[in-house]
């Protein structure tokens, strides 16, 4: 089994605390120097019947709420952050205590409230007024509002899928995974930050003039879109992708002043909004420049729409379609290049592909593709929550998760 790791308790002495880190770097560099042969020790056979969902893997519903587009932006997300601002609160209080553990003098935090609050202006319209909306409506910092939106540039873990059964309907659907590295839970034996993200999770219904413009499954306080619908039209998910040019750098640069590339998320978000059609989104999303790299997941509504978009900072290194004609019904992707295997301490690929193959296309549909979604490690301690979509009027659906234990960490 592979040595699980946990955080160093509150109060530890600063060489436990280093010796950890230094466990979870060596443990990193271990991973990316071997391929993804070795059997994982949490893996099970393929879960049928999951659907619907209930069980010790199911953990609840998600609340829905109205955003209004037609309000200015500063007010758009008042009635959400009345409901969850005590949830974002606690959220963004754990991600000061991490910051506070990396850099004890607190001039991290001290930066964040009296330094990056001032960048926020120099972000696109709206996002700038809504950001500073949610600090007004919560009574959060502005800056601690803006680096909770940071984090997921750079901290999601995902598997999204897009399949195509045999009358030619599309699905779409992904685990989101969070939290990693970010507080170990040894009492609980989970992360911290992915079980306190839970309560934060909602559907929201995008409205101009009384009608949906698109629908996304998010975490109050967070305004870019990690999942989404436009009815009709086309789904979109966004994955982490991992890389040197990663997003890390891409962040520095715009504290630094160069900000010509956007963020994953407002990327996302503006695709939801203003692309006409599955070809108009899928050419933003493969020509925007990037602050981050990543992988956008999208799916159409005529047969054979559907593709993974490997993105660059700068451009996009590969389209993987559907290609029905060719066997290709199905395509996964997870945080790794499809054309590389995945690291040996996190393939969740080769299990769900696994599991669709076995499911066969003549038997596809929203529940079985949920039963892929809910076979360890594809659910695993990081899974925040299912999200199953189709295109057709828009539908979409999330639920909580929980994976028991035994369960990989990621």
């Amino acid at each position: 089994m592979w040595p699980r790791l946990r955080e160093a308790p509150l109060g530890a002495e600063p060489g436990r605390t280093m010796a950890g880190r230094a466990l979870l770097v060596l443990l990193a560099l271990l991973a990316l120097a071997q391929p993804a042969r070795a059997p994982d020790p949490y893996g099970e056979e393929c879960r049928s019947k999951m659907y619907p969902p209930s069980g010790p893997t199911f953990k609840g519903n998600i609340p829905t709420y109205v955003i209004n587009l037609d309000l200015p932006p500063s007010r758009r997300w008042d009635d959400l952050m009345h409901d969850k601002k005590t949830e974002l609160k606690t959220v963004v209080q754990n991600i000061k205590d991490i910051a506070n553990t990396f850099f004890p003098s607190g001039k991290v935090v001290d930066i964040v409230d009296n330094k990056i609050a001032h960048l926020t202006a120099t972000l696109p319209y709206p996002f700038n007024e809504e950001l500073q909306g949610i600090a007004n409506s919560s009574g959060i910092p502005l800056g601690e509002i803006v680096i909770f939106n940071i984090f997921y540039e750079i901290f999601t873990v995902c598997t999204s899928i897009v399949a195509e059964d045999k009358t030619g309907k599309l699905y779409h659907a992904r685990n989101l995974d969070f939290g990693l590295f970010l507080g170990w839970d040894v009492k609980n034996n989970s992360w911290t930050l992915t079980r306190e993200l839970k309560p934060l999770v909602v559907l929201l219904d995008f409205q101009r003039n009384n009608k949906t413009v698109f629908k996304s499954t998010n975490f109050a306080g967070y305004i870019g879109m990690v999942s989404g619908v436009k009815p009709n039209l086309f789904t979109l998910t966004m994955n982490e992708r991992f890389s040197l040019d990663g997003g890390y750098v891409g962040i520095f640069e715009w504290f630094l002043g160069r900000r010509d590339g956007m963020w994953m998320g407002f990327l996302t978000r503006t695709v939801l909004e203003n692309a006409t059609s599955y070809q108009d989104a899928k050419d933003r999303l493969a020509k925007t420049r990037l602050l981050a790299p990543a992988y956008f997941i999208l799916g159409g509504k005529n047969s054979g729409e559907g593709c993974v978009i490997t993105r660059s900072r700068t451009a996009a290194l590969d389209i993987w379609d559907l290609d029905i004609k060719k066997g290709t019904w199905y395509v996964v992707e997870t945080n790794y290049d499809r054309w590389k295997p995945p690291l040996v301490l996190d393939n969740r690929r080769g299990p769900a592909m696994k599991c669709l193959n076995q499911t066969t296309q003549e038997n596809l549909s929203l529940p079985a593709i949920y039963d892929v979604l809910s076979t360890k490690p594809v659910l695993n301690k990081l899974t925040v929550c299912t999200t199953l979509m189709e295109v057709y009027g828009g539908h979409t659906e999330t639920y909580l998760r929980e994976c028991p234990d035994p369960c990989s960490p990621w």
